[in-house]
């Protein structure tokens, strides 16, 4: 029963009068008695009385509800409380806690009508269904101003609610519109997001995404001796990984409960320190649909989205890596947690961010939770006939630099940086964020200019994808506000040619390893705006590049035909794991080939979580959606490989954090490095040598990578007077040889630099 405060008589929602809509009930503020049980029973009746037309038939099923309401009434009064509605403020978007109680605003500019939908479940478990939920229907003429719906809900629980939106609007799809009623939608500025409870259960699968707060907790100690990394970032070291297939295998040793949580990432924070990163880059971590694959039947419906590029919801962490089952409260506390362990092990968080599209699919197979159901229009490009535009390659495209979307993104990345203290963000296909509403792109996106100067996001690494599945090739172009860095796509290729012997790519590896000159040297761009890697979570692995000549993702189910066709990587004389020791040793040089040339460029090196031992996907360049050890990182194969490849690894990547030559603030100049080369027109040539020099200090680094299949004997310059040379690498040598941190005296004037190797020399 509903009590008007205006009045003292009782407001029966079976009697005669009684309408489906409250509409009428919300032109002030008024009180509903609620029972948990009481008020699930009168949800049942409306929604009947929305379903059945003939009217004596509405009668005797609202009467006989009302029948067994009265029947409870007595045994749930105990439960009961009472709580008010109020017509509520207009911002912030989301749910916010008032002096009134509880406020939700949601942006809608296309709907008719929206209708708040609660759940009070009882010790933050959801026992119940969209048909069970509380529905308060908003009166725009209240509850709504300019564009945005808004209500305050007084008394409600300060934790432990469950909510989402009824929104309706024209029903027209040749204008845009995709409402439907029916449909239960996730607030898109939800703190917290309520999914499944537990990573991949295909008995999950169609699972309701509500939205929730938590507004009792006390807020995240952060410790008094707490502090930012702030790495400059031309000391960045980044090495890219997923949370979730960092611990996941049971090699971890995790206890399950842990295994592939934010929680069992701390414990292996000291293996990222031994190997010396300093910036972990994750793959996404927002509330994200690793079922997306499997809501219908279909070539690739045996996959899980393990890389995690579904958002679902863009402020929310991703609920599934919470240890034990996935709650959302245990999560963002998790994911905090996770952060001030990094922090204090001296590691910056970039999160690899998907502002690029959603999980709700195309108009083919549409999957509605949340913005297309709420305003189409406003939410996503549309093309001139009003279908969805498809630049992500996963069937919509966000509509970035529309004002309200810009809005949202913006708000997005303050929330990860104010609450969750990250560092920096990557963002997924960022050509698209340059795209106008209409798809077509900008010298100038809004967006891009907002995020580089934004106060809030001042202190963050911005780094950009700069390419589109629509064909928007911005490396080396990105708009950027001498503040956006870019992943260096033309560093992968032409270093990947160059390393595994292509004809005439000399000049271009030499303009990659010194920072991409050409690319970045505008305006005050620098080196480290290029971040430089040959390996990155989508294509091949370190291990593969040099083992696979071509792909192998039949286990897709695609028949092979999805993944990059153009890889640049060359298998040393035989397809696949297996080979004879003399093709084994060579794929062994060539990992440590690129990987040194990684440390010694000029900019910022990213590095592919798993190379470090020489993970191997067996030549699926693809693997997004496997949940398994094709994706999840080997501990026991870490441990085979600690002493000799893993060594190498670490070493490199320390070397490089201690000599300030292989990390120029600025490009470098004539006096800073010598090429030591006459033939550079020569198309065959595969030999090149440089020294870097460190000027006061005449601690110069000697530099030579040999692509031929034969060896050379290369002349060494004359050291810095009162020095001499010393060998710190080759990578023709076997462990612990090939490095040898203090270095090795007696280099002669000239040096047998061995085929598909290299060499770094020291002068001391």
């Amino acid at each position: 029963m509903l009590t008007s405060p205006s009045s003292s008589s009782t407001y029966d929602p079976f009697s005669s009068n009684f309408s489906p809509s409250l509409t009428n009930a919300f032109s002030s503020s008024f009180t509903i008695p609620m029972g948990l049980k009481l008020s699930r029973r009168v949800t049942r009746a409306r929604i009947f009385s929305r379903k059945i037309k003939d009217r004596s038939t509405l009668k005797v099923t609202c009467r006989r509800a009302h029948e067994r309401v009265v029947e409870e009434e007595a045994s749930t009064m105990t439960e009961t409380k009472l709580f008010k509605v109020s017509s509520g403020e207009v911002s912030p978007l989301g749910v916010s806690q008032v002096d009134k109680g509880i406020n939700f605003a949601l942006f809608s500019q296309n709907a008719t009508s929206v209708t708040l939908c609660l759940s009070l479940s009882q010790s933050g478990k959801d026992d119940t269904d969209d048909d069970g939920m509380i529905e308060l229907v908003l009166d725009p003429s209240v509850n709504k101003t300019g564009d945005t719906w808004h209500i305050c809900v007084e008394d409600l629980p300060l934790n432990n609610v469950l909510y989402g939106y009824r929104v309706d609007g024209p029903g027209e799809w040749q204008q845009g519109h995709r409402f439907d009623r029916s449909i239960l939608l996730l607030d898109p500025y939800a703190k917290l997001v309520k999914g499944r409870s537990s990573f991949g259960d295909s008995s999950q699968k169609f699972a309701q995404f509500y939205g929730t707060y938590d507004f009792e907790s006390s807020p995240f100690d952060w410790g008094d001796d707490y502090k930012f990394p702030n790495i400059p970032e031309k000391d960045l070291v980044i090495y890219e990984m997923n949370v979730r297939a960092f611990t996941a295998d049971e090699s971890s040793g995790m206890d399950p409960a842990i295994g592939g949580s934010y929680l069992g990432f701390i414990e292996k924070i000291p293996h990222l320190q031994d190997l010396g990163i300093n910036a972990v880059e994750l793959l996404p971590v927002f509330e994200f649909d690793e079922l997306e694959l499997q809501r219908r039947s279909n070539p690739r419906d045996h996959m899980v989205n393990t890389w995690g590029y579904s958002t679902v919801n863009f402020f929310a962490p991703m609920s599934r890596y919470a240890s034990g089952e996935g709650d959302p409260i245990k999560a963002s506390k998790e994911f905090k947690e996770m952060v001030k362990a990094l922090h204090s092990a001296g590691i910056e968080v970039i999160l690899d961010v998907v502002y690029n599209h959603t999980n709700e699919a195309d108009d083919k197979y549409p999957y509605t939770t949340s913005f297309r159901g709420i305003d189409n229009k406003v939410y996503y490009m549309l093309d001139p006939n009003n279908q969805l535009l498809n630049f992500s390659g996963c069937g919509n495209t966000l509509n970035c630099n529309h004002p309200v979307v810009m809005e949202l993104i913006l708000d997005s990345l303050r929330h990860w940086v104010t609450e969750y203290h990250v560092d920096g963000f990557r963002f997924d296909l960022a050509s698209v964020l340059c795209r106008a509403t209409d798809g077509s792109p900008l010298s100038a996106p809004p967006l891009i200019r907002a995020i580089a100067k934004d106060s809030v996001l001042s202190r963050c690494k911005i780094i950009a994808e700069p390419w589109d599945c629509g064909g928007l090739y911005l490396v080396g172009k990105f708009p950027n506000w001498d503040r956006w860095a870019e992943w260096n796509g033309m560093y992968r290729d032409d270093v990947r040619r160059f390393i595994k012997g292509d004809s005439g790519m000399k000049g271009s590896f030499a303009t990659r390893v010194s920072g991409s000159s050409d690319l970045y040297q505008v305006n005050q761009r620098k080196p480290y705006h290029g971040v430089n890697f040959v390996i990155a979570h989508d294509g091949f692995t370190l291990r593969d590049l040099v083992s696979y000549n071509f792909k192998h993702n039949e286990a897709n189910g695609e028949g092979g035909n999805d993944g990059c066709n153009d890889n640049h990587s060359w298998n040393c004389g035989f397809e696949g794991e297996t080979g004879d020791a003399h093709i084994k040793s060579l794929r062994t040089r060539q990992m440590k080939n690129f990987h040194l040339a990684l440390m010694i460029s000029q900019g910022t090196p990213m590095m592919l979580m798993g190379d470090e031992y020489g993970h191997t996907r067996y030549g699926n360049n693809n693997s997004y959606g496997h949940d398994t050890s094709l994706n999840n990182f080997q501990w026991k194969e870490l441990d085979a490989k600690k002493q000799n490849h893993f060594r190498f690894f670490s070493e490199v990547i320390k070397f490089r954090h201690s000599h300030h030559v292989l990390k120029h603030e600025n490009f470098l100049t004539q006096g800073e490095i010598t090429w030591h080369e006459d033939n550079w027109d020569n198309s065959e040539s595969k030999f090149l040598a440089f020294t870097l020099h460190d000027g006061i200090g005449g601690r110069d680094i000697y530099v030579a990578f040999n692509a031929h299949d034969y060896f050379v004997k290369a002349l060494i310059p004359q050291p810095p007077p009162g020095k001499q040379w010393f060998r710190v690498a080759d990578t023709n040598l076997e462990s612990p040889d090939d490095f040898v941190r203090e270095g090795v005296a007696g280099v002669a004037d000239t040096y047998n630099v061995a085929p598909f190797s290299s060499i770094l020399l020291q002068s001391k």
